[in-house]
């Protein structure tokens, strides 16, 4: 977790991604890519517009070097923030749709991490951050976290880690064990039983045996078998049972999570939970 990126509107909970994603940065000796996506107003021609700040016509310029003035502007207030000090940022405004923006960045800067804030839709008009969270946690080919309030100090030691544990989450059990160690957590591994999926205790807990045994896990971990309606009021349940301080799930791209899953349950998860969520891609 060297290379951290945060997208940034500027808004509260970007800062709230941006405080944790510092103090993960010191804790790794890393430095943190902050990224503002510029989309411009629908008079301005996005034709041409790229990194390299060119703009379609040249009567669009004085317009554009306004919108970049003004961010970089507001870029100078967050690098002024007690909490960045010490801290190598690199910041960037780039002019794209702000999903594309954050997963091409990702890849150009061989980004390790992605923090991200997010508010829940429930009932808000989906700003920046809360409209393509969701959409990068499904995409990103990196770890994703998602980070809900003002977190104080990230320090999670209660670890939750939901899944099938099927042979296709093995793979990306490596990165949800280097997540664990890195910061001493201690790791829940849970399976949710569901009326539609059911398997018996026995069974779920000897999966989960044979699936980590292989495993490097610092802390050990601890195995639950926990049942609800569906999965994802299941992790919800027993991440407040447990006081958890952080949800993990793998996720399958643009199929969606894991095929056991009803539904697109990382989506609605990043929405749901209040607690940081972090995704791994299968």
């Amino acid at each position: 977790m060297k290379r951290i990126l945060v997208p940034t509107d500027f808004s509260d909970h970007a800062e709230y991604a941006l405080k944790v994603a510092a103090q993960i940065a010191r804790k790794n000796n890393g430095e943190i890519y902050l990224l503002h996506m510029l989309e411009m107003p629908s008079h301005i021609s996005n034709d041409g517009i790229g990194e390299s700040n060119a703009v379609g016509s040249s009567s669009d310029i004085p317009e554009v070097m306004f919108f970049m003035e003004k961010t970089r502007e507001r870029f100078q207030e967050v690098l002024n923030e007690p909490y960045l000090q010490g801290i190598n940022i690199v910041e960037a405004i780039q002019f794209e749709k702000a999903f594309d923006g954050i997963i091409s960045h990702s890849k150009k800067h061989n980004i390790d991490l992605v923090v991200m804030g997010s508010h829940g839709a429930s009932g808000f008009r989906e700003m920046f951050i809360g409209s393509n969270t969701e959409k990068v946690v499904r995409t990103s080919d990196i770890p994703v976290l998602v980070i809900k309030k003002e977190e104080g100090d990230f320090n999670p030691q209660n670890f939750v880690f939901a899944s099938d544990f099927s042979s296709e989450i093995k793979k990306p059990f490596k990165d949800v064990v280097a997540f664990a160690n890195a910061f001493d957590a201690n790791l829940h591994l849970v399976f949710v039983n569901t009326p539609n999926d059911f398997k018996s205790t026995h069974a779920a807990e000897k999966l989960i045996h044979d699936f980590a045994a292989e495993a490097n896990i610092k802390n050990g971990y601890t195995t639950h078998i926990y049942n609800d309606i569906n999965v994802e009021k299941g992790i919800l349940h027993f991440s407040n049972k447990v006081n958890a301080d952080l949800i993990g799930m793998c996720t399958h791209g643009r199929q969606g999570l894991a095929h056991f899953f009803n539904g697109s349950i990382s989506e609605d998860l990043v929405n749901h939970a209040v607690r940081p969520v972090v995704t791994f891609k299968i």
